[in-house]
């Protein structure tokens, strides 16, 4: 049986870096991404979740100074988890979606609630 470690998350990008490395542009960037639901008092709950992203300029990439804070992106990768000793000398684990496909959507995120 194959393996399969695929994400696809859209969401609003929050803080973003842009580097150089040997001649090849990479960004990383955060993303929201949001749940929206009723609780049982029939209440708006918006649940936000974060995530590390990591894109490398090339085929499936758009100009990556073009992800910009608040742009709604669509981001389809893999997960990548990584171990790591903090400075306290406790272990820490590093999650990080690698993307091989970026699209940005639009400038702006509108919310909705599900029903």
């Amino acid at each position: 049986m194959e393996q399969l470690n695929k994400i696809e998350l859209r969401g609003t990008v929050g803080i973003v870096r842009i580097k150089d490395y040997e001649g090849r542009q990479m960004a990383r960037f955060s993303l929201a991404t949001n749940f929206a639901y009723f609780d049982r008092n029939n209440e708006g709950i918006i649940e936000t979740s974060w995530h590390n992203v990591i894109a490398w300029e090339g085929k499936e990439m758009p100009d990556l100074k073009k992800i910009e804070k608040g742009a709604t992106v669509y981001v389809c990768g893999r997960l990548r988890i990584q171990k790591y000793s903090a400075q306290d000398g406790s272990e820490k684990f590093s999650y990080d979606v690698l993307a091989n496909k970026v699209v940005i959507e639009k400038e702006k995120a509108e919310i909705q609630f599900g029903s």
